[in-house]
């Protein structure tokens, strides 16, 4: 079950765009998706927190076949999500840095929409209640990180997909 990780790898899942690792699922919680970053101590071919652009997600517990090393579910999808909109590259290193500027914020995810030329963005945010003018701060460091207008959408913790997405372009391009 999932891939077992061999025993000369340092293996860590990042948040991607900010580096940071995930937290450790809690017992029966289901961990979280993020970037495999590397780490090899080889001489002939050294890699320091190399990150690979996939997505993955560490499997709690014992492997069944005995092996004790860490296990990854294996490949999730990519973390490379950059969107182009309204003719400015948006990057999940903008999302993490504005996610920075609001440490009350649990996560957040960018949802592109729209069709050709009527592009829009909504910053959908996990945090607990809704404090007061928190949207439209939000708001303010969307427009100051990526130079876009964006809708504010906060929702309560545990809400958002956790499958990696930082940036999710749902337009349909024909």
């Amino acid at each position: 079950e999932g891939m077992v990780l061999d025993e000369g790898v340092i293996v860590e899942i990042v948040r991607p765009g900010s580096g940071d690792p995930v937290p450790a699922p809690a017992p029966g919680a289901t961990p979280e998706v993020g970037e495999i970053v590397v780490t090899t101590l080889n001489a002939g071919y050294p890699l320091i927190r190399f990150g690979t652009g996939d997505l993955s997600a560490v499997l709690p517990g014992p492997c069944p076949t005995g092996r004790t090393n860490m296990r990854i579910r294996g490949w999730m999808g990519r973390a490379d999500q950059t969107a182009k909109v309204r003719g400015m590259f948006v990057h999940p290193a903008q999302v993490a840095e504005i996610a920075r500027r609001h440490p009350e914020l649990r996560k957040a995810r960018l949802v592109v929409s729209g069709e050709m030329a009527s592009d829009r963005m909504a910053l959908h945010v996990e945090v607990d209640g809704a404090p007061e003018g928190l949207a439209a701060k939000l708001g303010d460091s969307v427009r100051d990180v990526t130079k876009l207008r964006a809708e504010v959408v906060l929702c309560a913790p545990g809400t958002l997909p956790n499958d990696g997405k930082v940036i999710d372009d749902t337009r349909r391009f024909a």
